[in-house]
């Protein structure tokens, strides 16, 4: 069989008016305390791709119009919702009173592994990112609902955060689509 590689007219993608009306699966992304602006990059790109509700940005997170962060998200800061939450533990507070599930993605003691979590349709969520040396922050980790573990067998303890959050997006992106 012979492939032929489709041009990007050809994808059949929304036009940034268009995706903006577009209806989104009901996941936002907080990164908290990330310090490279191409892993938030990754995340504006990662929320476009899968339709998420949007990203929160906290902490030291870079923010758009940051260089590094274009270079990665390729315009993704335009076509994502996306805000600057100066606190992060007063945000998590408020979005928990309207309703949304906070998720944090850490390996601790009661995490639940990807393959177990289940996520439902008439529910909202936060998945909350931390920095890639420390992780989330155990203030922070004592508002999440539950946390969410990728398995892992390798000799490295963690993944790189743009990765873990493509991974989790598209799970959370199969189970509510």
């Amino acid at each position: 069989m012979r492939f032929k590689k489709l041009h990007t007219y050809e994808l059949n993608r929304h036009s940034l008016e268009s995706y903006k009306s577009v209806p989104k699966i009901p996941l936002i992304l907080l990164a908290d305390n990330i310090r490279s602006g191409h892993n938030v990059g990754s995340l504006f790109r990662i929320a476009d791709a899968f339709s998420l509700e949007g990203v929160a940005l906290s902490g030291f997170t870079v923010r758009p119009p940051h260089p590094e962060i274009q270079k990665t998200a390729i315009g993704a800061t335009e076509s994502v919702a996306w805000t600057y939450e100066q606190n992060p533990m007063e945000y998590l507070s408020r979005k928990k009173n309207e309703g949304f599930r906070i998720l944090a993605l850490e390996q601790v003691e009661g995490s639940i592994l990807l393959q177990d979590f289940e996520a439902t349709k008439n529910e909202k969520y936060i998945l909350i990112l931390g920095n890639e040396v420390n992780g989330v922050s155990e203030e922070i980790l004592n508002l999440a609902d539950q946390c969410i573990e990728i398995p892992q067998s390798g000799t490295k303890h963690s993944l790189n955060v743009s990765v873990a959050a493509g991974i989790l997006s598209w799970q959370f992106y199969k189970m509510l689509l």
